[in-house]
């Protein structure tokens, strides 16, 4: 979601800083597809990092799963463990 008009102050998300653009209109067509491929280049970086992070959850939770299956009696860490799926799907 982009600023608001007039908006020049950066903004937060999650702990995480977001920039507003500049004005586009002052932009030439170079500074404007620069512009586009340094945010495109931060996109894949953090697109990058979410995976890796994705897939250490699915190590977690594959590692739970095993132990619950080796020691039926944690149903702590199941049901812990469906409250964990809960959120990261919102």
């Amino acid at each position: 979601m982009s600023p608001t008009k007039g908006s020049l102050s950066p903004t937060t998300k999650g702990g995480s800083i977001v920039e507003p653009l500049p004005d586009l209109g002052s932009l030439e067509d170079k500074a404007l597809k620069s512009l586009i491929e340094e945010l495109e280049q931060q996109e894949r970086e953090v697109s990058y990092q979410r995976r890796l992070l994705h897939g250490k959850i699915d190590i977690l939770r594959a590692e739970l799963v095993a132990r619950l299956h080796r020691d039926p009696d944690r149903q702590g860490l199941a049901q812990d463990m469906s409250v964990g799926s809960t959120e990261r799907d919102r």
